[in-house]
């Protein structure tokens, strides 16, 4: 699960102005302070949980082996992402094995194409790893994420969350 501290993304072609690294990085005691502070816009605070909300939930569910990262362009911290690693699945509770949990990109930095980055990393991360698909979920509503996942290639699977979140899916092996 360490064996990625961090991982250094393809340059973003989509950035507005120029192009910039993304890579992902451990937290540290160097790094928390900046990390913790990334927000989103306040429309989508019911989307999306904020770091420390996403970081307790990751000591509350050790067992959905968390392996999370902030996410770096260049050398300023512009996000969070959060996957469960390879777990047993354990429904409702637990989907796996291998779950995008967690997104965050900073209200600041969003529209530069950096979750997209992130999202298509993750995959190439998991399919080094032998995965065949990975799923996430999100709350629905009108100005949450379906429109993101589903221009990465996300469909829904048909079920639902015990918090009522539709689970999608994307095959990852192709």
């Amino acid at each position: 699960m360490d064996a990625h501290p961090a991982l250094t993304l393809r340059p973003n072609r989509s950035a507005s102005v120029v192009d910039v690294t993304i890579t992902l990085r451990e937290i540290t005691e160097d790094n928390t302070a900046p990390v913790l502070a990334l927000r989103c816009t306040p429309d989508q605070e019911r989307f999306v949980s904020s770091v420390p909300e996403s970081l307790a939930e990751a000591a509350d569910f050790p067992h959905a082996n968390p392996w999370f990262r902030a996410v770096y362009a260049d050398d300023r911290p512009v996000g969070f992402v959060m996957i469960s690693w390879d777990v047993e699945p354990q429904p409702p509770e637990i989907s796996g094995p291998w779950f995008l949990w967690k997104l965050l990109i900073d209200h600041r930095y969003q529209g530069r194409g950096y979750g997209r980055e992130v999202v298509e990393e993750i995959v190439a991360l998991v399919r080094a790893e032998g995965a065949t698909e990975l799923l996430t979920s999100h709350v629905p509503g009108e100005g949450g994420p379906a429109g993101f996942y589903e221009r990465l290639g996300f469909v829904p699977t048909g079920d639902l969350d015990p918090e009522g979140e539709i689970i999608l899916r994307r095959v990852v092996n192709e």
